[in-house]
């Protein structure tokens, strides 16, 4: 026997696995995180990529934003901010001066103690911080992309004279990889703009780890250049939420680094796949909701064999996440109803209802989380299950005791990749 423990909330499930039907663990490839957080950040400030360094953008007086991320992800920004913070006070730049605005895009909206989490107490007592509100009556609207997304931003990041974009780069779904254009649309953009962008989500090129030819990353890219950002800081983890590197400087030159060093770390070939794929969204915040944790199942989709079953730990301890994903999953009843509907009426938190739907055309889905069995399984359609060990010996029942099995400890941050 193997005992595989998986990350659920702040927690974790364990469960033993028989040797004879263990294929392995796919992991991401570790790589040690730096020493000095602090001084790495530094580094990459100093020494920016294809821009000028931030004493040639910013001036003394000048009024600075800054977007970070919101609580739905693992980064705290506070490790990026504070050595931020204090390069600009060292070019002249007071902190009553800097604004830090919480990137939620369409999430709701942050409470204090996730504030507090993510930038510490002593920063949001330092400066000035607020939560975008996608549905604002003061978004500001700077033109429009070739793909026709009209482009609402921000009031306060588009009326500052120095605009700083702030993230890690990883693994997405739709968009390809997060960071970069992302800390504008969706970040701090308009709940039209996230729609208009979003809806392209059904085009077969807008995948986990691709850019070349996917719509919202070409799409997000133009928006986030029309909202002017001056310098960008991202940084790339390891699975242990380590820093291995940061980026900084120009919004595409600088995010384009840290997908190569992305895909060194988290892109992982496989040379088949299995009846049973179990899997892990990464604990919290990864699995706050099931609109979050999916992105767990997206990885998996890879690796589970047509008609296979996929064990979801996920604690989602908010639920379902979205009330449009949650009413779109009530209302449609097969795929192609909420393709439809994507095409011509989107809404957002419905792609998440195409996912789902998409994802059971090829794999059973058993779910372990503190949603309402009843919910589970009448609303989303998946399989509940109390506990990692009923969860395996159903999937085992529909496979067969002789089913072979793969572990993905870290499923929403790992891309599997068969190989050919």
């Amino acid at each position: 026997m193997v005992e595989v423990k998986l990350k659920y909330g702040e927690t974790s499930l364990s469960v033993d696995i028989p040797d004879k039907n263990l294929i392995g663990i796919i992991n991401p490839r570790f790589v040690n995180g730096v020493g000095n957080v602090e001084k790495e950040i530094l580094r990459a400030i100093s020494n920016p990529i294809k821009a000028p360094t931030l004493d040639k953008i910013a001036k003394p007086g000048n009024k600075v934003a800054i977007v970070v991320d919101d609580h739905t992800r693992p980064i705290k920004s506070k490790i990026i901010v504070k050595p931020l913070l204090d390069y600009l006070n060292k070019i002249g730049i007071q902190d009553e001066d800097v604004t830090i605005i919480i990137g939620h895009g369409s999430h709701r909206k942050i409470r204090l103690d996730e504030a507090e989490n993510i930038l510490g107490k002593e920063i949001l007592e330092r400066v000035n911080w607020i939560p975008h509100d996608a549905n604002s009556e003061d978004l500001v609207y700077v033109g429009e992309t070739s793909y026709k997304t009209k482009v609402y931003i921000n009031k306060v990041f588009h009326d500052a004279d120095v605009k700083i974009l702030t993230g890690d780069v990883c693994l997405h779904y739709y968009a390809g990889y997060g960071g970069g254009r992302k800390s504008v649309l969706p970040a701090i953009s308009g709940i039209e703009t996230i729609s208009h962008n979003h809806a392209m989500l059904t085009h077969p090129k807008a995948t986990t780890g691709n850019l070349d030819g996917n719509p919202i990353h070409l799409d997000m890219t133009e928006a986030a250049r029309l909202a002017k950002p001056d310098f960008i800081v991202n940084v790339v983890m390891n699975h242990k939420k380590e820093i291995v590197k940061a980026f900084a400087g120009d919004l595409e030159e600088a995010f384009m680094q840290g997908v190569k060093l992305v895909d060194q770390i988290y892109k992982v070939k496989v040379d088949k796949q299995a009846d049973i794929v179990l899997v892990s969204a990464g604990g919290y915040p990864s699995d706050i909701d099931l609109y979050q944790a999916y992105k767990a199942i997206d990885s998996a989709l890879r690796v589970v064999k047509p008609r296979g079953v996929i064990v979801v730990a996920a604690e989602c301890r908010d639920g379902h996440g979205h009330k449009v994903f949650y009413e779109w999953m009530k209302k449609y009843q097969t795929i192609e109803e909420v393709e439809k509907q994507i095409k011509t009426n989107f809404k957002l938190g419905g792609h998440k209802a195409y996912y789902i739907l998409k994802a059971k055309q090829k794999a059973d889905i058993i779910l372990i989380s503190k949603m309402n069995p009843k919910e589970v399984k009448n609303v989303f359609r998946l399989e509940p299950a109390k506990n990692l060990d009923d969860a395996l010996e159903m999937a085992f029942a529909k496979k067969g005791k002789n089913a072979k099995v793969f572990i993905m400890p870290e499923a929403a941050k790992v891309l599997p990749e068969l190989s050919t």
